[in-house]
C-alpha cells in the first residue's frame, strides 16, 4: 500500500467517525428533549451509518485517486471490526444475523463511496 493511500484511508477514518460521533451527539440531544422513539432510532442510526460510510468512502477516494473500490472497501472493513472488536470484547456479543447484513451494506456505501470519489477526481483532471 501506497502512502498515499494510506493517508487517504486515515482521512475516510476520520470522516465516518467525526460524522458519527457528531450525529450520536445530536441523536441524543433528540431523545433527551423530544418525544422521538426507538423505532425511529433504529431507522435513523441505519440511515446515518450509511451516509457516513458513503460521505467516508467518497473522501478516502478523492484523496486516494486511484483503486477506489479497494479504498472504499478497507475504510467499510476498518469499520466493521472495530465496532465489531467493541462488542466482541467490551460486551461479549457477536453479530447477530440482522447486525451482520447492515454491515454488508455499510460495506457496499463505502464501496460505492471509494468509486464515486475516485472518478470526481479523475472528472475534474480531464
Amino acid at each position: 500500500m501506497q502512502k498515499n493511500q494510506f493517508i487517504a484511508l486515515l482521512y475516510g477514518w476520520i470522516a465516518v467517525f467525526g460524522i458519527i460521533l457528531l450525529s450520536s451527539f445530536i441523536l441524543a440531544l433528540i431523545l433527551n428533549f423530544t418525544a422521538f422513539e426507538r423505532p425511529g432510532l433504529e431507522w435513523a442510526t441505519l440511515i446515518i451509518g450509511l451516509l457516513a460510510l458513503f460521505s467516508g468512502g467518497i473522501i478516502a477516494g478523492i484523496k486516494g485517486k486511484a483503486k477506489g473500490w479497494m479504498i472504499g472497501g478497507t475504510i467499510g472493513l476498518g469499520f466493521s471490526l472495530i465496532i465489531f472488536l467493541i462488542q466482541y470484547l467490551g460486551y461479549q456479543q457477536g453479530f447477530s444475523l440482522e447486525q451482520s447484513l447492515y454491515h454488508l451494506a455499510y460495506l457496499g456505501a463505502a464501496l460505492l463511496g471509494g468509486i464515486i470519489g475516485v472518478n470526481l477526481v479523475g472528472a475534474s483532471n480531464d
